[in-house]
């Protein structure tokens, strides 16, 4: 050993493998970076040379166009860096809309598939090989131009409790004003949210003590539900519900869901969980055959093996294809510029960089949203799969 290492010593630094391995890493990001700058350079020799305005000064001019559905308020006299923020808001909106029931759905006919009735695996199936093989565009434009227009006017809505009104307008729904006292609710409601993270830790330390079952999922629903609610009413109800009301030719007032809104939801809901189903059904038939066995055994209930031993073990094969489909989802958000939801691209890439014409900086800033928040998925759910794994001993 010892000579091995003298004769490494006497090498020359180029005949070297690492040596070598950190000089080639050097060049490479050399090469690099002059490719960049020469890009770059060239790019704003000819931007200068046609006389295109540069720079992000434009983001405080003021925009003159109106938004039908904004998270902030908005008014035509607001700026370009307002557009931007809402374009966010909205990207973030429906693709949280998305990730959310996708993973539901998905998880839900993932597991139908492999469900011993005929008739509900055998709708799982339909379902998945129908909405996988359309494009989800098609499926974006279906919901929009043939469903959602096909729902009767204002004046015939379809309602529910006269709270809720479904029409061709788009969905309408109650909406909270809350009042000062209302804090002392979402301080008892992250209270709750504390307490039912403690009760589940205690929950598993108590049955890897003693192999008793606690019934931690109805427990903390009670908790979340009960504290919340008993604070509401103690504190004097301090928020009062605002309902949607019919006045002249459409419904003001509450929350309304225009039909982009709802359309670009059930597309990015339903397309993307037929991935995740399969994912869903691999995983589980991942688990070894064996595990199902051993829990039969032991006399456990079929649904307490899913969520106790199958489960657990199947979401190591489950997540990563899962991530790819909310990264997908999140991107395909971008494909609302096809019925006018007002997204990022839909609005900063299309309105605002029609108006301003730096295709450079709108785009670029568009790019890097994208690219942020994909990075953040990733990062969220690469932790949550590091933290599911099975550590060898």
């Amino acid at each position: 050993m010892k000579e091995h290492k003298k004769t490494v010593k006497g090498v020359a630094f180029y005949n070297n493998p690492k040596i070598r391995a950190i000089i080639y890493q050097i060049l490479a990001l050399a090469a690099i970076f002059l490719f960049t700058y020469y890009v770059l350079h060239n790019m704003f020799i000819n931007i200068e040379k046609r006389g295109i305005n540069t720079g992000f000064d434009f983001l405080g001019n003021e925009a003159g166009f109106g938004i039908i559905s904004t998270l902030i308020p908005y008014t035509e006299s607001d700026t370009y860096g307002r557009v931007f923020i809402i374009g966010i808001l909205n990207t973030l909106l429906v693709s949280g809309i998305g990730i959310f029931f996708s993973t539901i759905i998905g998880l839900l006919v993932g597991i139908g598939r492999l469900s011993k009735n005929f008739m509900i695996s055998k709708l799982c199936l339909v379902y998945v090989e129908t909405f996988r093989n359309i494009p989800i565009l098609l499926q974006i434009l279906f919901w929009y131009n043939v469903v959602l227009a096909a729902l009767p006017g204002p004046r015939q809505s379809m309602s529910y409790m006269d709270a809720f009104f479904l029409n061709n307008r788009g969905l309408y729904i109650p909406r909270p004003i809350l009042e000062s006292g209302f804090m002392s609710v979402i301080i008892a409601f992250l209270i709750a949210i504390a307490a039912v993270v403690y009760l589940a830790k205690w929950a598993k330390k108590k049955h890897d003590e003693t192999g008793e079952e606690f019934p931690v999922f109805w427990t903390s629903l009670v908790i979340l539900i009960a504290s919340p609610v008993l604070v509401y009413f103690v504190s004097g109800s301090p928020a009062t519900l605002e309902y949607a009301q019919l006045k002249g030719f459409n419904f003001v007032g509450g929350w309304t869901f225009t039909p982009e809104l709802l359309a670009l939801s059930f597309a990015l809901s339903i397309y993307p969980a037929t991935y995740i189903a399969e994912a869903v059904r691999a995983g589980i038939e991942a688990v070894p055959k064996g595990q199902k066995e051993a829990a039969n055994s032991l006399g456990l209930k079929n649904h307490i093996i899913l969520r106790k031993v199958v489960l657990p073990q199947a979401l190591r094969v489950i997540i990563p294809p899962v991530i790819n489909q909310y990264l997908n989802l999140m991107k395909n958000s971008s494909l609302a510029t096809a019925i006018g939801y007002p997204e990022l691209v839909t609005l900063f890439a299309g309105t605002a960089l029609n108006q301003v014409g730096q295709a450079i900086e709108i785009i670029l800033m568009t790019m890097a949203v994208y690219l942020t928040i994909s990075i953040l998925i990733s990062i969220v759910m690469n932790f949550i799969n590091a933290k599911i794994q099975i550590k060898e001993r």
